[in-house]
């Protein structure tokens, strides 16, 4: 184990990929480490990140990659981290392909969406069910939406809905009750509600088309937004890190900084905020905290290299 880097980063989306860049040009040796598979594999185009509007996922990566190349201080490997040891300065970072030292660890690790037992809803994810509008609000405009309730807390989603659409119908099923106030919200809006349970999901061309209640009446349906639980990746279980009541990593908003000293985290895996211009600028936020912090502790000791 004779590799030593100043920072490993878990995951290659853009979270860990805009960390790799800043710390590249920062002159800290770094090691990119991601097996995959990518939460927005499903998904052909990329949106609402400037510069970068319907660029598709594995263009976007490669593009990154290849720019990474031009920074020697900077090592991708497309390995898994399966454990992660040590302590803050030393860490043993365990790869299917061998084991490396690291002084800090960056995990850009996002989330695991347990998806609901609906039939259909696997199969559409990421092309016809979507979690944000703001990446893929714009390509199904004007059409009939519908919202997948299954928590008090997410019924202000389909206000926000209305402002891409006219047609917008929210699935609340028999159990969830609709606030008074929020109901007079739907009504005047031009929202239904809808209370029947969804027993499955209809496609026409890969797309789709119909949602078909328990009673087997059909509702169209174009686009169906939904905010299915979360969990945290087995890295992290692992680790001990402090999460929330959602299992997203608790961090110091200043410094990225997780419960664990020396390990960070950053992009999705903090938030339910989740876009792919917000993990990168969190990747970005992060890297700013380590370099600082290493380039301060190591200069120091008299230990800062720039070779």
């Amino acid at each position: 184990m004779d590799t030593l880097y100043d920072v490993v980063i878990v995951g290659a989306g853009p979270a860990g990929l805009s960390a790799a860049l800043a710390l590249g040009r920062a002159r800290k040796r770094t090691l990119v480490c991601d097996a995959g598979p990518r939460r927005n594999a499903a998904a052909s185009h990329l949106h609402n990140f400037v510069t970068r509007d319907g660029t598709p996922p594995q263009e976007f990566r490669d593009v990154a990659v290849a720019q990474l190349a031009a920074y020697p201080h900077v090592e991708t490997r497309a390995t898994a981290v399966t454990a992660i040891t040590g302590a803050r300065g030393a860490f043993a970072v365990e790869l299917a392909t061998g084991a490396v030292t690291a002084r800090r660890v960056l995990l850009c690790v996002g989330m695991i969406d347990e998806l609901p037992p609906i039939d259909g809803f696997h199969a559409l994810w990421g092309t016809s069910i979507f979690q944000c509008p703001y990446c893929h609000g714009w390509e199904a405009r004007d059409r009939r939406w519908g919202y997948l309730a299954t928590r008090a807390d997410h019924l202000a989603m389909p206000l926000l809905l209305r402002g891409w659409t006219r047609e917008v119908v929210v699935f609340v099923g028999a159990e969830l009750e609709v606030p008074g106030d929020l109901a007079a919200g739907f009504a005047g809006a031009g929202i239904t509600v809808e209370r029947r349970p969804v027993a499955r999901l209809i496609a026409a061309d890969g797309r789709l088309a119909q949602v078909e209640l328990a009673d087997g009446a059909r509702v169209p349906c174009d686009a169906l937004f939904a905010h299915p639980p979360q969990r945290p990746v087995e890295l992290v279980r692992a680790l001990g890190l402090d999460v929330d009541d959602h299992g997203l990593v608790l961090v110091d908003p200043h410094t990225r900084a997780t419960s664990v000293p020396g390990i960070y985290a950053a992009g999705d895996a903090l938030t339910r905020m989740q876009g792919a211009v917000i993990a990168a600028a969190s990747g970005g936020h992060a890297a700013a905290t380590l370099n600082h912090e290493l380039t301060v502790e190591l200069a120091g000791r008299g230990e800062l290299s720039l070779a």
